[in-house]
């Protein structure tokens, strides 16, 4: 392979072993990351564990021909450039290809010099692209859908939910396990809302202690209470005109319950010690990995409370659910994490075949921390199984075996099968599986309390 200067990838396909030496020793000095392919099979692989930008596609090939190879490619990747080349040029071959997407038809024997300018303009305009990218990036605000990683039918089916409730300006309750990526769509929830302008303020109700939980909501005044030595406005007050994200709602104490309650209907705080309320107009989207249905039923969590917070649902699939989705979701955290101190810039069929035979009881946040962990640690160009953590390379054959599954279809039962897998990969190291289900470890603690887990 060419040295990688640029970033840009380009993938030749011929079936001839000659020709396709030739093109690569006509971009070995242009700093290309390069690769090759004998056929289509070897070229669709290729794509699906790297991001390819550019490629020169033989349009008469034995097995799947060019034609059909550009079709599943484009598929794949819109935004992929292809430039056809053939022995045997026509009119009528050069109109289906440019049709399917092509950007160019090439007769050999072909000029190197025009090839290699061709590829040049090609891969500026790939650098105009990716600088208009990171414009965007800086000037947009950026929980849209570009995040939400994705094609599976379940992942669809909640983004076209998320682009049918945004502008409603209803409360919306999303349920799912941990790690699933329920902040996100929260923050596309907002995106697509009239409030995108105003603040997004997110809080992780199981994070804060609920003894402080009412001033950081509802806000309170100098002196209510000792070490209150300023007003404090409150989460609430905060998110005005905007969008307040109620992360694990479920872990609110009855009295915050209550009070939040009371705001949702009247639209109004009072901070803690003050005698003032204040009027406020922000949408509350909230989150819970459990089953807020059976919370109510248990006594936990107030029937009138869910009503209003139940009017919108969103059920965020499990990973497992969405398998389809892994390979995309490898390559978003590849380019993510990708740094000029790694070499690491794509995946092997091995190990993206390891990560697929996984469960994921940390849904897609231990996916993100698989890649961070190979792309810091990873020697060459391509992630091993080696590279993998051990529960993934040395049992990727029986790993499904080593999975806890859980006791039933509920929320609780899931989250209490994810605590226990992440233990199980920790080797019982409470903040390794605190840090695999993304949570803290006060939070852990509580919940394995709560799940009798003792492992």
């Amino acid at each position: 392979m060419g040295a990688d200067k640029t970033g840009f990838s380009l993938l030749l396909v011929d079936d001839e072993a000659m020709v396709l030496s030739l093109l690569r020793d006509i971009f070995v000095d242009e700093g290309y990351h390069i690769h090759t392919a004998r056929n289509g099979e070897e070229a669709l692989a290729i794509q699906r564990r790297t991001r390819i930008h550019a490629a020169l596609i033989d349009f008469k090939m034995p097995g799947m021909d060019g034609l059909t190879l550009l079709q599943e490619m484009k598929e794949h990747d819109s935004d992929l450039m292809v430039i056809m080349l053939t022995g045997h040029g026509g009119v009528r071959e050069a109109v289906k290809a440019i049709k399917l997407g092509a950007l160019d038809f090439l007769e050999k024997p072909f000029s190197p010099e025009g090839l290699r300018a061709r590829i040049g303009q090609l891969r500026h305009i790939w650098e105009l692209s990716e600088e208009n990218r990171r414009l965007r990036a800086r000037a947009i605000f950026r929980f849209g859908f570009d995040s939400l990683v994705g094609n599976s039918k379940a992942l669809l089916k909640v983004k076209e939910t998320i682009g049918r409730v945004g502008p409603m300006d209803t409360t919306v309750l999303i349920q799912g396990e941990t790690g699933t990526g329920k902040e996100l769509v929260a923050r596309a929830i907002h995106f697509h809302s009239s409030r995108s302008k105003k603040n997004f303020v997110a809080v992780d109700c199981a994070a804060i202690s609920q003894t402080v939980m009412e001033s950081e909501l509802f806000g309170h005044v100098k002196g209510a209470f000792t070490g209150a030595h300023v007003s404090n406005p409150g989460l609430f007050r905060s998110a005005h005109k905007g969008t307040l994200f109620l992360d694990e709602v479920s872990e609110l104490s009855p009295a915050v319950q209550a009070k939040l309650l009371r705001t949702i209907q009247e639209r109004e705080v009072r901070p803690v010690g003050g005698t003032r309320s204040y009027s406020v107009d922000t949408r509350i989207v909230a989150s819970t990995n459990r089953n807020l249905a059976e919370e109510v039923g248990r006594g936990t969590f107030r029937d009138d409370l869910y009503y209003r917070l139940n009017v919108v649902t969103i059920d965020l699939p499990p990973l497992r659910e969405r398998k389809e989705d892994i390979p995309l979701l490898v390559r978003y955290f590849l380019e993510r994490f990708a740094t000029e101190y790694s070499p690491v810039k794509g995946i092997s069929e091995e190990a993206l075949s390891c990560l697929e035979k996984s469960d994921w009881p940390g849904n897609i946040r231990e996916l993100e921390n698989v890649i961070r962990r190979a792309v810091s640690l990873g020697r060459g160009e391509v992630i091993l199984p080696g590279d993998l953590p051990p529960v993934f390379s040395s049992h990727s054959e029986h790993s499904s075996s080593c999975v806890v599954p859980p006791s039933d279809d509920t929320l609780a039962a899931y989250e209490k099968a994810a605590i226990q897998n992440a233990l199980i990969k920790s080797g019982s190291h409470r903040k390794r599986a605190a840090e695999i289900l993304g949570i803290g470890e006060a939070t852990l603690y509580r919940k394995l309390k709560a799940y009798g887990i003792y492992g």
